[in-house]
């Protein structure tokens, strides 16, 4: 009971970010391990944690707020989070990642676990905004490139989080608390559409998407391996907090347009970045599709995929950094026959393919299989999700086919003309922990699903169609649906492969994009413009008025001069003639360093 109680006093995200500084100010390798420890924390924490809610308290002494909360969503997601980080930590170290680059990251890595243990609206804002800020100076850190890439991320990211802070305002209006409705989500009306457009940035829906294959591909490649999953997973999870019921018709079908449009341009991507960033945006689509849906079955799929996402997708990044970081290349028309050179990277990236591209026997197999049931008519389906449906399943075939033809052109195609070294230790342990987790939860799926929410433990039963069904992921019809994508997609890559390998096409988003950029960057030298102009006024005002206080028989004479027919003696000014000036002693930076510190400390004293 003690040790209960005093795990439910450990907070995650503090762990996290005490590792964080331990990073910078311990040698490396022990810095790095106190980093790897604590998300091994996080993970065993989410694991034999009760459910409920901890370390509650007041903001302000009036607006409840609860900082700490794990039920089944929570726990499952804190488990994938806390599993990838320390993947991540241990990857970043064989990579020779900088302890100052690694405590940015891992400042990231527990803002995103703090939202995802949120229990409230208004922390989770506090921790959304921190997301956006700490994993925009990850992007910057690697320089070059992905500084100005970072300055387009941070706009929009910062656009959808005042998106999401007036969602959570206009929500507290109608219901007159923070704290999570787990059955409601957000209040209907003006905060849901709000919280739709502002988490639509961060989940990239079709049209606010392409800040990832912008952004993604530029920093460095262990920059990449965090990016890929604490961002739009996370944020995806928030999605189903603010819509934990069912019937989103158009978050569903945004789902399956996503998960088209996403695979689609990922074929006809070059950069092996730019081709795994526009997947996120495919898998994400799947997650909102079953958002959107909303029955038991499809919000254990949208969950239990979000689960898988984090593990694949990140296992992906890593195998392509390490690519990257043996060759040099990004092309990956500029390779070929690596699996020779790189046998053991061959195989991790073949773990990820398999599992994203739901192979059975894989865990990508076991959560899409889920989704297309709860789409499809003929299974658990409405009628009205049968486009959705077919939308999926065309989803399902251009991710296949994009990950044959990643791993043909790297791997298999021709002859490396090359002679490059595998994947360093630590880099191997990374890829291979995770490949193994995602081989482990597709051949063992009843662990996978007693870990699932809404999926009853030991029986693995759901409520559907008002029955209680049986989950049978291996059943004949499941895999025969496998085989017809597989064989589909195979025959279908010996058809394009060559038309794809010339076809350049724009994504409409490059286009959009800069537009809302420039707009966003115009109307903001407009307000810090107009802002200037009233500063100027004020500090105008000011001074006068400290003139007027310094010299009162001038400043009398000065307005009796404006009258007519008045003569004023001429006087001595009572400073010697000096002008009237105000010293401030700190630069508007440091001004600004310390007024945040103060108010962050006053903040902290009145929760």
């Amino acid at each position: 009971m003690i040790e209960s109680e005093l795990l439910t006093m450990a907070y995650p995200p503090l762990l996290v970010f005490a590792a964080a500084i331990l990073v910078l100010l311990l040698p490396r390798v022990v810095g790095f391990t106190f980093g790897a420890l604590s998300l091994a924390a996080v993970l065993a924490i989410s694991l034999v944690v009760p459910e409920g809610s901890y370390l509650t308290g007041t903001f302000l002494g009036h607006f409840q707020v609860v900082p700490f909360f794990v039920d089944p969503f929570s726990r499952f997601v804190g488990i994938a989070l806390g599993l990838l980080g320390v993947c991540t930590v241990i990857y970043a170290y064989s990579s020779g990642a900088s302890r100052t680059f690694t405590a940015i990251a891992l400042s990231y890595v527990a803002s995103s676990i703090g939202a995802a243990f949120a229990g409230d609206w208004l922390v989770l804002v506090f921790m959304w905004e921190i997301m956006a800020i700490t994993s925009t100076v990850v992007v910057w850190y690697y320089g070059g490139d992905a500084v100005r890439a970072g300055y387009r991320y941070a706009l929009l990211h910062g656009t959808g989080g005042v998106l999401v802070m007036f969602a959570v305002a206009a929500h507290y209006v109608a219901t007159g608390t923070f704290v999570y409705d787990l059955s409601a989500g957000l209040a209907d009306g003006l905060p849901q559409l709000l919280a739709m457009l502002g988490m639509g940035v961060n989940v990239a829906f079709i049209g606010l998407h392409y800040w990832l294959p912008d952004t993604y591909p530029r920093p460095s490649f262990v920059a990449s391996a965090f990016l890929a999953a604490y961002t739009t997973k996370t944020s995806a999870f928030i999605l189903y907090r603010a819509f934990p019921d069912d019937g989103h018709l158009f978050l569903a079908y945004m789902g399956g347009l996503m998960s088209v449009y996403g695979a689609t341009f990922a074929l006809l991507q070059h950069d092996m970045r730019a081709l795994l960033s526009y997947h996120i945006q495919a898998q994400l689509g799947y997650i909102v599709a079953g958002i959107g849906i909303g029955t038991s079955i499809a919000t254990a799929g949208a969950i239990g995929h979000l689960f898988n996402n984090i593990l694949f997708k990140s296992l992906l990044f890593m195998a392509v950094g390490v690519v990257i970081y043996r060759t040099g290349e990004n092309d990956l028309y500029e390779l070929g026959g690596l699996w020779r050179e790189m046998p053991l990277t061959a195989i991790a990236f073949g773990l990820g393919a398999f599992s994203i591209t739901a192979i059975p026997g894989f865990n990508g197999y076991v959560s899409k299989g889920m989704l297309f049931d709860a789409a499809d008519p003929h299974y658990f389906g409405a009628p009205e999700y049968e486009a959705l449906y077919w939308l999926l399943y065309i989803g399902a075939i251009g991710t296949l086919l994009s990950f044959i033809k990643l791993g043909y052109y790297v791997f298999f195609h021709g002859e490396s003309d090359i002679e490059v070294p595998d994947a360093k230790p630590g880099q191997v342990i990374a890829m291979f922990g995770l490949g193994g987790a995602c081989l482990l939860f597709g051949v063992w799926w009843q662990g996978f699903a007693d870990l699932m929410p809404v999926i009853e433990e030991s029986t693995h039963t759901f409520m559907a169609n008002g029955a209680e069904k049986h989950l049978h992921p291996y059943s004949p019809s499941h895999r025969q649906t496998a085989a017809t994508l597989t064989a589909i997609s195979l025959v279908a890559f010996v058809i394009v492969r060559k038309p794809l390998s010339k076809l350049e096409f724009t994504d409409p988003g490059s286009i959009i994009y800069p537009i809302g950029y420039y707009l966003g960057r115009w109307s903001m030298l407009a307000t810090t413009n107009l802002y200037a102009a009233v500063d100027r006024l004020a500090v105008a005002f000011v001074k006068r008025w400290y003139w007027i206080g310094n010299n009162p028989v001038l400043a009398v004479d000065a307005a009796a001069r404006r009258l007519p027919m008045v003569d004023v003696a001429e006087r001595q000014p009572a400073d010697g003639g000096r002008p009237s000036t105000i010293h401030l002693r700190a630069g508007i930076g440091t001004t600004i360093l310390l007024l945040t510190l103060a108010l962050t400390i006053v903040i902290w004293l009145l929760v």
